[in-house]
């Protein structure tokens, strides 16, 4: 199969004009019109990736994060970016991305995160826009099985998403808590959707500080976990290619990338 036959698979679940306007999404190395075997998903395309890529003879690669944010101002291969660009071009691996399509995404990324923190009644927290006939929504909100302290849903956080640390930001952390509100990546602008809703806490990363100072005198509590809880991208887009493996016979080999991305490693 080609390249194109996923993409446009993929462009029925979560079309790229539902991303947010000058989100680079799409192709972003490559050709999607040639020949793949074995895709690989990521949250992001960094050179520890690459090289991951190629040791296992991938020739396509499926990322969340945009590899190309902004445009190379030159092709120094001394500087690692343009080098990791030139590796992947030599090997023939093609690279898609794709980022808010995916986290407005009705079923992607904002409902597998409500859906690791076994939330219900999930709705959508800010509104984005209509289109085909469907609203979306850029982060989720909903209810907890049962009731919890901020600080101990803040512990159970870590364990959900296997992190060792995470920052929060409250002046009641012993208050009882059941409506909560989460975003993936850097959602920090979205809290007074959060608390619009009424929303007990608000999960999201990259809060900035002075965002947190606003989020205090607001009197919202804040979990932010970071930016790489987003990671569960990886086995959800394996598992959801799988799915379209089998039902169109596409016989690929998918995988999803063993590297931890992190950059921030608490100590």
């Amino acid at each position: 199969m080609k390249g194109i036959d996923l993409v446009k698979r993929f462009e029925r679940f979560a079309p790229k004009d539902i991303a947010v306007k000058g989100d680079p999404v799409g192709l972003q190395i490559g050709s999607l019109n040639k020949d793949i075997n074995k895709v690989m998903t990521t949250l992001d395309v960094r050179p520890e990736v690459v090289d991951e890529a190629i040791n296992n003879h991938v020739d396509f690669i499926f990322a969340h994060h945009p590899v190309m944010f902004r445009p190379a101002k030159n092709l120094d291969l001394s500087i690692p970016q343009n080098a990791m660009y030139a590796k992947l071009i030599k090997h023939d691996i093609t690279v898609y991305a794709a980022h808010t399509n995916l986290d407005n995404a009705v079923g992607g990324m904002n409902d597998w995160l409500a859906s690791a923190l076994n939330l219900s009644d999930v709705q959508g927290l800010s509104f984005m826009f209509n289109k085909y006939d469907q609203d979306f929504y850029m982060g989720r909100v909903g209810e907890l099985t049962s009731e919890s302290t901020v600080i101990e849903f803040a512990n159970t956080c870590k364990k959900i998403f296997n992190i060792k640390g995470l920052r929060l930001i409250s002046n009641t952390p012993t208050k009882k808590i059941k409506k909560v509100a989460i975003l993936g990546g850097d959602g920090g602008k979205f809290y007074h959707d959060a608390m619009h809703k009424h929303a007990d806490v608000y999960i999201t990363g990259d809060v900035y500080y002075h965002t947190g100072h606003d989020m205090l005198a607001d009197g919202i509590s804040v979990i932010d976990p970071g930016h790489h809880i987003e990671s569960i991208c990886k086995k959800q887009l394996l598992k959801l290619f799988n799915t379209w493996n089998q039902q169109y016979n596409w016989g690929i080999d998918i995988v999803d990338s063993q590297i931890n991305t992190d950059p921030f490693t608490f100590i």
